[in-house]
């Protein structure tokens, strides 16, 4: 049975405006700003790419739209060595996984780890002990031979088209061997995240303070107050399940949550998309109004959509399709079954869409409540996720422990090896999540790329990070992979087709 929304054919002309790229003029403005304000950023973006996107079609009931413009591309203004830094990228959309949260205390906003290392190692061992710990061993942090590549893989899966690892051939687990967890008595548990238990060295690996949510939730928590700030006037005013809340219906957030809590966190992202866009609407609103001395109702009758659309402009130059046209179709679904698989990827949607609209629906924001809004934000971030990654201090520090001379060393294990022992192989589990990163969206790819997303050892919040492969003169295109590049070149063309991109590099060319 086909999925109806009706609110794509009430509000088609509005969707079709939201859903059709600014003028080439308007989308450089936006780079050139955001460019601006990337500290010592040594890089252009110009909309005359050779690789990567392709333009498509929209089509919007009776309505269709040709996105028929030329998708940007980074180039380098100065010339870069090989490892050295392109880009420190801020996110425009971020979230932590729902079970990395029990593994990992960050700030929900810049996503570094907060809160003291007796409590990090605390709130672990304490959600292990409920068997509720994430942790799949020491290969999923970041240890030495996690990998780098880009990874072009199903988001609904839990892996996003584009990959951001930490590696650093110098460091790796503290022991070599599987190890046997050695429970703690839960009265030492307790009173190393109370604060009563203070581990030898733990000051040389101190964070930035819990700060609660505003709102009253206990679901968000941030490194300060001005990161509180921001991400409450960003998305979480509308997003979180607290008393002051300004949600539409606390119960019905509630639900929307617990829904991509079990069936994909990539909605979670889409919320945050649509709660930035209505946030941005009412407070361009209401400065609109402030500064204009005319009959107001007459005024936003004329100025409602310019508003929105200028409210929705991040969102609007982002490469977008569908979810469930652009989604590739997974190994365990036999090519006859789908279109049934596309069917339920679209009911999905539809289901997640009616909880959030629920939850926070807006009357002069109606079009972006709309199954074709809603599944060209979530299909944005399909194809151009980056998963959202940071280190752990926890590994860090036992580490150290590890490289102390004697007789320190011994005397500090004393201390800290029981809390190895509790913790077993998974002691280094990273903070990891996805992310939507505005600049680093822009970067087309390559099956021979001169770049690739890499955190570096100082790299310690969820910003993403891209390095030189290999010399980059002056001028040049700054390309990353998003597929493994050891896949021969027939499975490359196959995979990139299936996310609606092309490799137009001179090697690929050749060997096609």
């Amino acid at each position: 049975m086909e999925v109806v929304c009706p609110i794509d054919e009430k509000r088609a002309p509005e969707i079709s405006a939201l859903l059709r790229p600014p003028p080439p003029r308007e989308i450089q403005d936006y780079f050139d700003r955001l460019l601006a304000s990337r500290e010592c950023c040594r890089l252009k973006v110009k909309q005359d790419g050779e690789h990567g996107k392709e333009a498509s079609a929209v089509c919007l009931s009776t309505i269709e739209i040709l996105l028929d413009y030329c998708f940007p591309g980074v180039y380098a203004d100065v010339e870069f060595k090989e490892g050295e830094l392109l880009l420190r990228d801020q996110m425009l959309f971020g979230c932590q996984h729902p079970l990395n949260k029990i593994d990992c205390l960050v700030c929900s906003f810049c996503f570094r780890f907060i809160g003291t290392l007796e409590l990090q190692i605390g709130r672990r061992l304490f959600f292990q002990d409920l068997g509720l710990s994430s942790s799949h061993g020491c290969d999923t942090g970041a240890c030495s031979d996690v990998s780098n590549d880009h990874g072009a893989s199903d988001s609904s899966d839990g892996d996003d088209i584009m990959d951001e690892r930490s590696c650093d051939d110098s460091r790796g687990c503290a022991s070599g061997s599987k190890r046997a967890k050695v429970p703690l008595p839960k009265e030492i548990v307790e009173s190393l995240m109370n604060g009563e238990i203070v581990l030898p060295y733990s000051d040389k690996f101190s964070a930035p303070p819990v700060v609660p949510c505003a709102g009253g939730c206990q679901e968000a928590y941030y490194c300060s107050k001005a990161c509180a700030d921001a991400d409450w006037n960003s998305f979480h005013s509308l997003l979180c399940t607290g008393e002051k809340s300004e949600a539409f219906s606390a119960k019905a957030l509630l639900q929307f949550m617990q829904h991509a809590n079990e069936t994909n966190d990539i909605f979670i992202l889409a919320a945050k998309a649509i709660a930035y866009t209505i946030l941005r609407y009412r407070k361009s609103k209401a400065n609109f109004l402030t500064s204009c001395k005319e009959d107001a109702a007459r005024v936003m009758d004329k100025f409602h959509m310019p508003l929105l659309l200028e409210a929705w402009k991040p969102i609007s130059v982002g490469h977008k399709r569908r979810w469930w046209e652009c989604i590739a179709l997974p190994e365990d679904v036999d090519p006859s079954d789908e279109a049934g698989f596309r069917m339920e990827i679209k009911e999905l949607a539809f289901k997640s869409l009616q909880l959030l609209k629920a939850a926070i629906f807006d009357k002069e924001c109606e079009p972006l409540f709309s199954l074709d809004i809603y599944g060209h934000i979530i299909g944005m971030f399909e194809l151009n996720n980056l998963d959202l990654v940071v280190a752990s201090p926890v590994e860090d520090y036992f580490l150290y422990i590890d490289d102390l001379p004697s007789p320190e060393k011994e005397e500090a294990k004393k201390v800290s090896q029981p809390y190895l022992d509790a913790l077993g192989d998974e002691y280094a589990v990273s903070c990891e999540g996805t992310a939507f990163f505005p600049l680093q969206s822009c970067m087309n790819h390559s099956c021979h790329p001169n770049a690739k997303a890499f955190k570096r050892e100082k790299d310690r919040d969820g910003q993403a990070t891209i390095v030189a492969l290999k010399p980059i003169p002056k001028g040049e295109e700054v390309t990353i992979s998003y597929i493994d590049e050891d896949l021969p070149v027939e499975g490359r063309q196959v995979l990139l087709a299936d996310y609606g991109f092309t490799c137009k590099c001179s090697k690929c060319q050749q060997e096609s």
